[in-house]
């Protein structure tokens, strides 16, 4: 063991004179450990919410977007076979889009209408998952009337259940006697979805592909885009410009989630640091205790210091010294706070002992997330933070000098 390391801990872990000196830093190692356990549970906590709320998003919507400009997309089937070939591309499905307005016995609500291909939807979009009641593959079978799949909130809002019938008025107009009137098509629901996020199941309906076509006026092999799924969110960006090379270009144009959403995640993001910046300063008070301990450790060991200096050793062996002190405590509060962290956030996602109000938020008890470039970051900031504490009075007792320090004892 080396010399410095081996003063240090005696110094840390003997008795001391002055009682009050140890529980300085007992609260020291304490402040850090719960500053650094709060971080890993917060920031385990807003990564879990965020990750699942871009899943729940993403899965109504598509990681990416692609069409003509100011056009329909006509033979799309030929795109497909494209889109289909670049490596990362994890799923394509034709989407018609339009808002249209829904009625029941007189009370029209104005609706977003997405025609899916049933055949290909379920490797772009998770709303095959969130059923309820019936099936998105209903929408697919031949029926005089049509089938429509609606979100939990539309349903109850306008009191339909699986096999009711409802109106749908479509933004696309045909001539008659009176005039242009617009076109009325008359579905029926074969299932009832619920993602949890209140604008989609009170606003979202979904058709089949035909039946959207034929309703707002498409060619039967004509979709407005293309919804993409990526095998990796994180490689967006990348993916973006690889598809837009395999449409050909402009008039094409490639839109991705972040494009589409990007003030709702960088408001996460936003609210995610803050918290960091305010649960750091947990942190900050456990190194304000290590410079006050640490000082007082120095006032207490003068003489010591002193007689050290007069042995032979040098300033740079004292600053050594005081710095591995307070890296000691830095390191065990900071692994303390590990623990503490670590096993609260394991039962937080173990047990889901805190629950969530259902239709407040798209999950039903507290998510948690942890992933390591958190865990370095809080890691690195706690220690970091320590060790700038130490400085100071680790450079007070380099700079005694020994024949001062005994004169007055």
């Amino acid at each position: 063991m080396k010399f410095e390391l081996f003063v240090a801990l005696r110094y840390l872990l003997t008795k001391r004179e002055h009682s009050f000196i140890s529980v300085i830093s007992l609260m020291s190692v304490l402040g850090v450990g719960l500053g650094v356990g709060a971080l890993i549970v917060v920031m385990g906590v807003m990564t879990g919410f965020s990750t699942n709320f871009r899943d729940k998003l993403l899965g109504m919507q598509s990681h990416m977007i692609t069409g003509v400009r100011g056009a329909p997309l006509r033979n799309y089937e030929r795109y497909m076979q494209k889109l289909s070939a670049v490596p990362g591309v994890a799923g394509v499905t034709p989407i018609i889009y339009a808002e249209v307005m829904l009625s029941r016995g007189g009370s029209p609500k104005g609706v977003i209408l997405r025609g899916v291909d049933t055949e290909t939807a379920d490797n772009v979009l998770t709303v095959g998952k969130d059923m309820v009641e019936g099936s998105l593959d209903a929408l697919g079978q031949d029926s005089e009337v049509p089938g429509i799949v609606l979100g939990k909130e539309l349903a109850d809002m306008m009191a339909l259940t699986v096999g009711g019938q409802v109106n749908i008025l479509s933004p696309s107009f045909r001539g008659s006697a009176v005039g242009f009137t617009p076109r009325v098509k008359i579905f029926r629901v074969v299932g009832i979805f619920k993602s949890r996020i209140y604008d989609f199941d009170s606003s979202f309906v979904f058709v089949s592909l035909a039946s959207a076509q034929q309703m707002l006026g498409f060619k039967p092999d004509t979709a407005m885009y293309l919804d993409l799924r990526l095998a990796d969110l994180d490689a967006t960006n990348e993916m973006a410009a690889k598809v837009e090379r395999a449409v050909g270009g402009p008039p094409f144009y490639v839109r991705t989630w972040i494009d589409m959403n990007g003030n709702i995640f960088a408001a996460l993001q936003l609210e995610k640091l803050g918290l960091f910046v305010v649960l750091i300063m947990i942190v900050l008070v456990g190194s304000f205790s290590i410079i006050t301990s640490l000082m007082l450790l120095v006032m207490e060991k003068t003489r010591d210091i002193a007689i050290l200096m007069s042995m032979g050793a040098t300033a740079q062996i004292i600053r050594r010294i005081f710095l591995l002190q307070g890296v000691i405590i830095g390191v065990v509060g900071t692994t303390l706070g590990f623990a503490l962290g670590l096993s609260t956030a394991w039962a937080l996602k173990e047990f889901q002992f805190i629950k969530l109000p259902p239709g407040v938020y798209p999950m039903d008890h507290l998510p948690v997330l942890i992933r390591g470039h958190d865990l370095a970051l809080i890691a690195l900031t706690a220690f970091g933070l320590c060790f700038l504490s130490t400085l100071y009075p680790a450079g007070k007792a380099a700079a005694l000098k020994p024949a001062e320090a005994l004169r007055h004892e």
